[in-house]
């Protein structure tokens, strides 16, 4: 039925590569346009050296929605990737003395909140409880919504579920009524950090994150989070995706309310639909005329986009031994560097920041007497970039490192390269160099966000973590199967 029908998705992330394969599956000739030589999107990797690394996502949590994904297809991960549990999932560091361990396993866990604050074990089964309960309902009744308009979610039911997965309640006030040591609270609030705002400006439906923690787990895709790229990219092409890379879209022409002409580096395209999968601000902004736009410069300017990050990749020609897969150096005022991210952008002066050793657990990404390094600080979108800055964050980094860990790695580096919110603007378009797209606050969930269908535009929809669902590699898979669905009903009218 679908056969003689074209639809071009703009960009290779996970948002369009997912779109991409529903659309083939049902029968439509698709084209994937990427601008740089790898697929991926922000998940493509680096190698050099023997070191390889994955540039961008380094967790992989919600496997169900990996499962699901591939199921579409008669697949499941496990066909395309060897997957393993990380137990534990991750360290966390408070100070130079004191650290956590998070263990895969429920009732340890609730053995080491017993052991840091008596009588708060039973408050974590309810807070775990109540978090899956939010995971389902969300998982289950939200982030399929297209989320046109408001009309998708008055039903009474819904609103009754809305209102007990705490909507309107903050993610600071809700694990206060749980917890008072200030280091669990850092513990359950840490996910929140990456979904663009404050504890306290995040509605606490999101702790359905700390199912995803705590109890679905970390996971670890061997040989990287690219991984599941190549997998998408194989399961495209089995499906007679074409994907064209080194291919940037420089203008799309509308002609009637229709897409007419993609203007690309390496000529036009014609499509009958397409899907924007790329900087949704730079589709909207700068490939479409004023006319055809969904929003203003002014709307861009007032979103509250998630941080972006300072990234190093590091490669070691030693082993480093006291470190765990993932780590969290927690060993700074919390609130502070959240208040530098949101509430008054700078760059922070006593920043958190994350370091991921995937070696510990793939020898594959690393010479056999090394180690990969994977630093990242998170940081307001839209500073000033530039070298001596960056050096002058990983000096701090790299100290405290040091210092607190016991490791010194200085003089074992073989291996560097920085990235940051010029890179991200270079390489991905990146509205204000943001890494995760925009803010989970509650003035931009659901219909509140940027819409997926283009307003004055007949056969255009946007896809990725601009839109519905939101930012991050699960919601970007399920980004893209909704804009599949949407695409097909537009042909079925």
């Amino acid at each position: 039925m679908n056969n003689n029908k074209h639809i071009v998705v703009i960009g290779s992330g996970f948002a369009g590569l997912s779109a991409a394969c529903v659309l083939a599956k049902e029968g439509f000739k698709v084209t994937v346009l990427e601008k740089n030589d790898q697929a991926g999107g922000r998940a493509r990797v680096w190698e050099k050296d023997g070191f390889r690394f994955d540039m961008g996502p380094s967790w992989y949590w919600m496997p169900d929605v990996f499962e699901n994904f591939f199921a579409l297809f008669g697949k499941k991960p496990g066909d395309y990737y060897e997957l393993k549990r990380l137990d534990p999932g991750y360290r966390i560091y408070y100070s130079q003395d004191e650290l956590l361990d998070i263990p895969a396993d429920l009732s340890k866990l609730e053995a080491l909140f017993e052991n840091i604050e008596p009588g708060s074990s039973a408050g974590l089964r309810k807070f775990l409880n109540q978090a899956a309960y939010k995971y389902k309902v969300g998982m289950g009744e939200y982030v399929f919504r297209p989320s046109h308009s408001i009309t998708e979610f008055i039903d009474l039911n819904l609103i009754k579920k809305s209102l007990s997965i705490q909507l309107l309640t903050s993610m600071s006030k809700h694990v206060r009524q749980y917890f008072k040591d200030p280091r669990l609270i850092k513990l359950l609030e840490f996910p929140v950090l990456f979904l663009g705002a404050t504890p306290q400006n995040t509605p606490a439906m999101y702790s359905l994150m700390n199912h995803a923690d705590l109890v679905l787990g970390t996971w670890y895709p061997m040989g990287g989070m690219n991984e599941i790229i190549k997998a998408m990219v194989k399961l495209a092409e089995e499906l007679k995706v074409d994907i064209r890379l080194n291919t940037a879209v420089t203008k799309i022409e509308v002609s009637h309310k229709q897409v007419s002409i993609i203007k690309t580096t390496q000529g036009d395209v014609k499509a009958d639909f397409v899907i924007a999968g790329a900087d949704y601000e730079h589709v909207d902004q700068h490939l479409l005329d004023e006319p055809h736009r969904n929003y203003s410069e002014r709307y861009w300017n007032s979103r509250t986009m998630s941080p972006s990050s300072l990234l190093f990749y590091i490669g070691t020609n030693k082993k480093i031994k006291s470190i765990q897969h993932h780590n969290l150096f927690f060993d700074e005022d919390f609130q502070q560097h959240a208040e530098e991210i949101y509430t008054r952008p700078e760059w922070p002066a006593k920043p958190l920041f994350y370091v991921a050793c995937a070696s510990k657990t793939d020898r594959t990404i690393a010479p056999e007497n090394g180690e990969n390094l994977f630093f990242l600080i998170p940081v307001a979108p839209g500073l000033e970039d530039n070298e001596t800055i960056r050096e002058q964050y990983f000096e701090l980094m790299l100290h405290r490192f040091e210092k607190i860990t016991g490791e010194k790695i200085r003089d074992s580096i073989v291996v560097k390269r920085s990235y940051a919110l010029n890179d991200f603007k270079a390489d991905y378009n990146s509205f204000k160099g943001n890494a995760y797209g925009l803010a989970n606050t509650l003035a931009q969930t659901a219909f509140f966000k940027p819409a997926m269908k283009a307003r004055h535009i007949n056969n255009l929809l946007y896809t990725g973590q601009l839109t519905v669902p939101g930012p991050g590699v699960p919601p970007a898979l399920i980004s893209g199967q909704i804009a599949a669905k949407e695409a097909t009903r537009y042909f079925k009218k």
